[in-house]
């Protein structure tokens, strides 16, 4: 079976790809860049170059394939207009579920974000928690994830919605630097610490795609993808910590000083397209409690995860260094 995978090229797309590829899927994906696809060429993946929001692009890759996982998306950017999340995160969604149609494609698994439920009042919160999106990032995502749905209620497209948690694992860059902080003994807790975390194991999240791509009982449905336990950041540090070998972080600041500071900042810098040094967003790390109930995935999808954190950071950990980042 041939099936096509948007966002191949990222992190969690291409260990996806790596499972398809072991399963023995024949597998194509859109990527902008050729340098980043040569590797998945190598292993006999067909690569279309292009851009989800050029609709002829997306006509070719659809042609043939039966099953599509979207996960492309344009990520948190400094200097980025509003206006490209849209064109991306929601266009080109739309461009994509047109073509399946067209297609007659027999699952599309949109790739959503548990950040569509922002900050979560009730501990653990569902798939049925309010939205409560915090940045044009998330409100994008949650458009998207609402038009993927759509497609499904108003048009009989086979669609089912992941949700995954705070992908970590190796090659993901986005937690390195809160790693590497914490290794050189440079980590700020801000705030009370307290606050609750839900991650997800990459490997584990690209078995949620793949029981959602399978699972009839998945179509139409929307599950949160996360590993057996949340916790809070100062646990998290401390867990951290351990495994690179080095005290925890002790040092705590206050949450606000540093959050005006942001704000402040951001409106100085994305005018002139520089990367802040402090972003407001990543201030809200240390005051969102993000945690959540996956007993819907685990019902409906059959999904278990393999990976608990610790041996989930003991992974990543290992990779890092490997990789000479630590």
């Amino acid at each position: 079976m041939k099936v096509l995978v948007t966002g191949g090229t990222g992190f969690a797309g291409s260990h996806l790809v790596d499972r398809l590829i072991s399963e023995g899927f024949e597998v194509r994906v859109i990527a902008r860049s050729s340098k980043k696809a040569e590797k998945l060429k190598e292993r006999g993946v067909e690569i279309i170059l292009g851009d989800i929001t050029d609709k002829d692009v997306i006509k070719e890759a659809v042609n043939g394939v039966k099953k599509v996982y979207h996960l492309a998306a344009n990520w948190r950017t400094a200097g980025v207009p509003d206006k490209v999340y849209w064109d991306v995160n929601v266009g080109g969604t739309r461009n994509l579920l047109e073509a399946s149609i067209k297609e007659n494609i027999e699952r599309f698994v949109h790739c959503s974000t548990m950040g569509v439920h922002g900050h979560v009042d009730e501990i653990p919160s569902n798939e049925n928690t309010r939205y409560n999106p915090g940045d044009i990032y998330q409100v994008t995502k949650l458009e998207a994830e609402k038009l993927a749905l759509s497609f499904y209620k108003e048009k009989g497209l086979p669609v089912s919605v992941i949700r995954p948690c705070a992908i970590y694992g190796p090659g993901d860059m986005r937690l390195l630097k809160m790693f590497r902080a914490i290794a050189k003994k440079r980590f700020i807790m801000l705030g009370s610490g307290e606050t609750l975390y839900h991650m997800v194991y990459v490997t584990d999240l690209a078995e949620g795609f793949r029981l959602a791509a399978d699972k009839e009982e998945a179509i139409g449905g929307a599950f949160l993808i996360g590993g057996e336990e949340y916790v809070s950041l100062n646990k998290l540090a401390k867990m951290i910590a351990k495994e690179i070998g080095v005290s925890p972080p002790k040092i705590h600041f206050p949450v606000w000083p540093v959050e005006l500071l942001g704000t402040i900042v951001e409106k100085i810098c994305i005018p002139l397209k520089i990367e802040p040094p402090i972003y407001k967003r990543r201030v809200l790390f240390f005051t969102k409690d993000r945690a959540f109930d996956i007993s819907k995935a685990k019902n409906i999808l059959g999904y278990k995860p393999k990976v608990n954190i610790r041996t989930g950071i003991k992974k990543t950990v290992k990779w890092y260094r490997d990789s000479g980042y630590l």
